[in-house]
């Protein structure tokens, strides 16, 4: 099974299954001299993790990062960083009735038609459990940015099934187990997932993910675009089904007075390109959105088929987010580390003789 590598000179292959033993992934070419510790990676661990609310599952899984290879005496080697997050509380039983038969909104049946087989417990390799190594990755791509360029990232949601959130502040997405930007709204979040897992229904979200200090010059035409492998990446979360950059589908109804970003003296007036132009970033705030499913699992009978094609119902019983939204800010978060540590060490391998003949226009965003 191909498919478990994402990115090109920062290359992270994902690997393990949501009831295996453990999870992991390992980093290859990651610069040398980075100071790393596993502490550098576990708060982003521990804002993904499951059971950290009655609001998500209630499997408990410490995830605690083992950094196997490619550090020594606290700094990188360059040579291939190995991660390991060993699985704690398994409950594969829970998965028995469903070894012939087919989840609606799940990769069961692709899966089975594809390979010939496949691993139900808890979707095995489909399952959001693999994520968890992606943001240990992200984690290490956040800190070489952040040393590096400055570059800041941050997430928070922005929707949650009807309810659009209110942007405050990014101090409040950190304070409550939704992510919301509006602290007073939490309470209404609360109540509409109480009883979403009261009937066993489950809803979607829309996440937003930003980062600050993203220099100019990153991405190149025509199919290497910062914002196309941005939208490759978003993708590759479990359970997203849209992305947008900047003002994304709302540029339909924009003119193009108001949608194209006037350049002035001090800056870009407005930033509806989300920080990137021609597919190469201007060094305004890269802006990004996300579209994420409802929870396929729920406790709601579901019309499918089994192996032999016949018709059965299905009702998902076991641990599950009624919003799998409520956790994706910081895999969103470290997915969009992992293309700007990878344009970023693209742009300087080929691009850093480059002088500029005047100084570049300082961004606004």
């Amino acid at each position: 099974m191909s498919g478990s590598t994402f990115g090109r000179l920062f290359c992270v292959t994902n690997f393990g299954e949501s009831h295996g033993p453990a999870i992991g992934c390992v980093i290859d070419g990651c610069p040398p001299g980075l100071p790393l510790a596993a502490e550098d990676m576990q708060p982003d661990l521990d804002r993904r993790k499951p059971g950290t609310s009655r609001h998500v599952t209630q499997r408990r899984e410490s995830d605690r990062v083992e950094i196997v290879s490619g550090v020594f005496r606290g700094e990188t080697t360059g040579t291939p960083i190995a991660l390991l997050i060993r699985n704690e509380d398994q409950r594969s039983s829970d998965y028995d009735d469903l070894l012939d038969t087919f989840r609606p909104g799940h990769a069961d049946y692709t899966y089975w038609r594809k390979y010939g087989r496949r691993d139900p417990r808890g979707g095995g390799r489909s399952s959001a459990r693999l994520t968890a190594p992606m943001v240990a990755a992200g984690a290490v791509a956040r800190k070489w940015l952040r040393l590096h360029h400055g570059t800041v990232i941050r997430g928070c949601m922005q929707q949650l099934g009807p309810i659009e959130i209110p942007f405050v502040a990014w101090e409040d997405a950190e304070s409550n187990a939704f992510f919301a930007p509006d602290a007073a709204i939490v309470p209404r979040l609360e109540e509409h997932v109480d009883a979403l897992r009261r009937s066993g229904d489950s809803c979607g979200a829309r996440i937003r993910v930003s980062a600050a200090g993203v220099p100019v010059g990153l991405g190149s035409p025509l199919y290497d675009k910062l914002d196309a492998d941005i939208a490759y990446a978003m993708m590759g979360i479990n359970a997203v089904k849209g992305v947008e950059i900047g003002a994304g589908f709302g540029a339909v109804t924009q003119l193009g007075s108001q949608h194209g970003d006037e350049l002035l003296p001090q800056g870009f007036a407005s930033n509806h390109a989300g920080g990137v132009l021609g597919g190469i970033s201007t060094g305004q705030d890269i802006e990004v959105s996300l579209a994420i499913k409802p929870t396929s699992s729920i406790r709601l009978p579901r019309r499918s088929i089994n192996a032999r094609n016949e018709a059965v119902t299905v009702a998902t019983h076991g641990r599950h987010d009624p919003c799998v939204g409520i956790r994706a800010t910081p895999i969103a978060e470290a997915m969009l580390a992992l293309v700007l540590i990878d344009h970023a060490l693209i742009h300087r391998a080929q691009n850093g003789d480059v002088r500029h003949a005047t100084p570049p226009i300082p961004s606004r965003s």
